[in-house]
């Protein structure tokens, strides 16, 4: 027996929602429902919840209280497929994303008048694409599913009652599962290559807040890269038709290295007077460290002589050459009463992938995101927070090829124009004590 390393590329559909959620790429915003009511605008500057310990943990400082935040987001896609074509039949449904939820909570607790503790666990990054089985372009991503979940101890201290500063450690686990059907020249039917595997990465999150004047605060935030390298399996399993010396269904020992990108968070809170507040933010994320992704699988084998190539168990690598992205947002709220604050903001926000490399596995463009929320205190320990995002991206164009001298004139191509949008609901709550 001869042995050969069998590579299986795949897009990176890194976590836990979809590829319509609220931020570039497969990076996820939903850690803060009172913050997805103003479109994340203020983030690293508002600290009106425990939810700063991601957004920014200098924050904490502003907190007199004792307090827990958590919530969760809901986020209802749709996907419209036009003008498909390509050297497969199939299907373009558009409906590849799940009803989906993002859980998130954290905890404060002020120590003196310097110093702060605080606690978070949270999605930072997210994915599901799941195709139905007769889609056109099943092999080039049939689904994808991996979750990101952040476990988060942070400290602040404040200078003074103008300057604090804040840092958090950050434990990651990421696992995923990602498919695509077999692309051979060897197979009557479909078969199928699923790749599992999971990981811990740590990485950090720092962040400055300064109160400028009585009414403006600039808030900064630094959430670092993570390198992971997941561990796990890669399942084989070949259709009707595959020829005896070519492997049958098999598990390999599988490793993927990858890195989710830092980001840097500026935003400032204006309060205009006692009822208005206006908010705006701008967030740079470095996906150009997403060049490409191989999934290495050790252990495969065929039988010397056996007259199939290996070449026709290994696909091309995916290039993916993203590029850094910028997001803008704006919004304000009003505090109509004791009890009620009223919410609203506009979010603009980059997609990171190209016109020659995207993928049916996160088929995104650039988006407009418009925001509604408020919060409700019935008395001065509880606030309930409920928010509601439309999420709108510009038309974009998949166009796959599979150019590999091995690869079945039946999968080569795939092309489709893809419309997407999302309705995005949010509540949550904070108890002081």
């Amino acid at each position: 027996m001869k042995k050969v390393m069998l590579k299986t590329t795949i897009s990176l559909a890194v976590a836990m929602a979809s590829s319509q959620l609220f931020a570039s790429g497969f990076a996820l915003n939903e850690q803060s429902i009172s913050g997805m009511g103003t479109g994340f605008a203020g983030r690293s500057s508002s600290a009106d919840d425990a939810s700063t310990v991601f957004g920014n943990p200098a924050g904490m400082s502003r907190l007199k209280r004792q307090q827990v935040t958590g919530g969760m987001a809901a986020i209802d896609a749709s996907t419209d497929i036009k003008d498909t074509s390509g050297s497969r039949s199939g299907t373009n449904k558009g409906d590849m994303v799940p009803f989906t939820a993002v859980p998130m909570g954290f905890y404060v607790k002020p120590i003196d008048d310097q110093w702060a503790f605080g606690l978070g666990v949270y999605a930072p990054f997210g994915l599901i694409t799941d195709y139905e089985n007769s889609f056109q372009g099943r092999n080039f991503g049939s689904k994808s599913e991996v979750k990101v979940v952040t476990f988060q101890p942070t400290v602040s201290y404040a200078f003074n009652d103008k300057v604090s500063i804040g840092f958090g450690p950050t434990i990651n686990r990421i696992s995923g599962v990602l498919e695509s059907t077999l692309n051979t020249p060897f197979t009557a039917t479909d078969g199928q290559v699923q790749i599992k595997g999971d990981d811990i990465g740590y990485g950090y999150n720092i962040g400055v807040l300064v109160q400028a004047t009585d009414t403006t605060r600039v808030g900064l935030t630094y959430h670092s890269k993570v390198d992971y390298k997941l561990e796990g399996h890669t399942t084989v399993s070949p259709g009707a038709g595959t020829p005896t010396p070519v492997m049958k269904g098999a598990r390999y020992d599988a490793s993927l290295k990858i890195q989710t990108p830092e980001s840097l968070d500026l935003s400032v809170t204006q309060e205009l007077n006692d009822a208005w507040t206006l908010y705006a933010g701008t967030t740079w994320t470095r996906w150009s460290r997403l060049k490409d992704i191989t999934v290495n699988n050790e252990g495969v084998t065929v039988a010397a002589g056996g007259g199939a190539a290996p070449g026709a168990f290994t696909t091309i690598k995916e290039d993916q050459n993203w590029h850094d992205t910028w997001a803008y947002a704006i919004g304000t709220s009003y505090q109509l009463n004791k009890q009620w604050v009223l919410r609203t903001g506009l979010t603009f926000d980059q997609s990171p992938t190209n016109n020659t490399d995207r993928s049916p596995r996160i088929p995104t463009g650039d988006r407009t995101i418009f925001s509604l929320g408020a919060g409700w205190s019935p008395t001065e320990d509880l606030t309930i927070d409920v928010a509601y995002s439309y999420l709108k991206e510009e038309k974009v164009n998949i166009n796959r090829s599979n150019s590999s001298p091995t690869a079945s004139p039946l999968a080569r191509s795939y092309n489709a124009e893809y419309e997407n949008s999302a309705n995005g609901f949010g509540v949550g709550a904070t108890y002081r004590f």
